[in-house]
C-alpha cells in the first residue's frame, strides 16, 4: 500500500498553556474497573492545562445511543464533563470506538479532533494520531478500515437496532480475540514512509501515536530529526499493569508519568 496521508487540521496552543497530556487505548470496559477507576482518579487530580486522548478510549462504541441503556458509559461521559469543565479536553477516535458521535462529544464539553492533527505548543509542531491508518502492513485490518469508515457503511450500522449492534460488536471482539491468541500472529507497525510523508507533508518534527501498544520514543529510520513518539495502552488489572501519560510542558520538556508509580522517565 502507498504511503497516503489525510487532510490535517491545525491547533494553535493558547499562550496560557503550561502543560499538555496525552493518552491513548485506555479500552475502557465495565469489567474492567481497576482500569476505570485509575483513569478516573487521573482525570480528577491532573493538573494540565489540557488532555488530549488519541483513540480507544473506550473498548467499544457502537453508538451514541449505548450510553443511554448503559449506566457504565453514562458514567464514563460524567467524568469527561467534569474534567473538561477545568480544562481543555479533546478526543480522536480509534479504531474501537470510531463510531463516537460529535454530539455525544459536546454534551460532555469535549472537543472533536480529526485524524490526523496538528498542534502547534512550546515552539513546536507536532503530528497527532491514533496511528492504526499507518499500519498499512496489515493489509486485512485497512481492508476493514477502508469499509466501516465510509459514511454509508455507519448509517445503515447505526441504523439496526441497538441489540444486533451490541451483537455484532461482541462478535467481532470474539474474532479478534481469537487472532491475537494465534502465535502466527505477527501485528504491523507504522509504517516508516506512511510517518516521513505525514511528517513532512504537515510540516512537523514528531509524529505521536497510540495503537499499536508498544510505547517508546523512535527516530525514522533514515531520519535524524523525525521522530515517532508512541503512548502507552492501559491495562490496571493485567498481570503487567501499565498506565501512563505522555505529558509535554511548555518548556520544552517531554516526560512519560507511570499512574501505577508516578515515577517518570525522560
Amino acid at each position: 500500500m502507498t504511503a497516503t496521508v489525510l487532510p490535517f487540521q491545525v491547533i494553535e496552543a493558547p499562550e496560557h498553556w503550561r502543560t499538555v497530556d496525552f493518552i491513548s487505548d485506555l479500552h475502557l470496559q465495565e469489567k474492567d474497573p481497576a482500569t476505570f477507576k485509575l483513569w478516573q482518579h487521573y482525570l480528577q487530580t491532573t493538573t494540565a492545562d489540557a488532555v488530549w486522548i488519541l483513540g480507544d478510549l473506550f473498548e467499544v462504541w457502537v453508538g451514541d445511543d449505548a450510553a443511554q441503556h448503559h449506566p457504565f458509559l453514562q458514567q464514563c461521559a460524567a467524568e469527561l464533563s467534569h474534567c473538561a469543565a477545568k480544562r481543555h479536553v479533546a478526543f480522536m477516535r480509534g479504531n474501537r470506538d470510531f463510531l463516537v458521535g460529535s454530539e455525544f462529544l459536546k454534551s460532555c464539553g469535549v472537543h472533536d479532533l480529526t485524524d490526523p492533527s496538528v498542534l502547534n505548543f512550546a515552539g513546536q509542531r507536532w503530528l497527532l494520531s491514533h496511528g492504526d491508518e499507518g499500519c498499512l502492513g496489515d493489509v486485512d485490518y485497512q481492508a476493514f478500515r477502508s469499509t466501516v469508515r465510509q459514511p454509508a457503511w455507519q448509517q445503515s450500522f447505526l441504523a439496526k437496532p441497538l441489540a444486533e449492534r451490541e451483537d455484532i460488536a461482541r462478535q467481532l471482539r470474539m474474532q479478534s480475540q481469537q487472532h491475537k491468541n494465534d502465535p502466527a500472529t505477527v501485528y504491523a507497525d507504522v509504517d516508516n514512509a506512511w510517518a516521513e510523508t505525514a511528517l513532512k507533508q504537515s510540516h512537523c518534527t514528531c509524529l505521536l501515536h497510540g495503537h499499536t501498544h508498544r510505547p517508546g520514543d523512535h527516530l525514522l529510520e533514515g531520519s535524524a530529526q523525525l521522530q515517532r513518539r508512541v503512548l502507552s495502552d492501559w491495562d490496571a488489572q493485567s498481570t503487567k499493569p501499565r498506565a501512563e501519560v505522555l505529558r509535554w510542558h511548555a518548556s520544552g520538556l517531554v516526560e512519560r508519568v507511570n499512574l501505577l508509580d508516578q515515577r517518570t522517565s525522560r
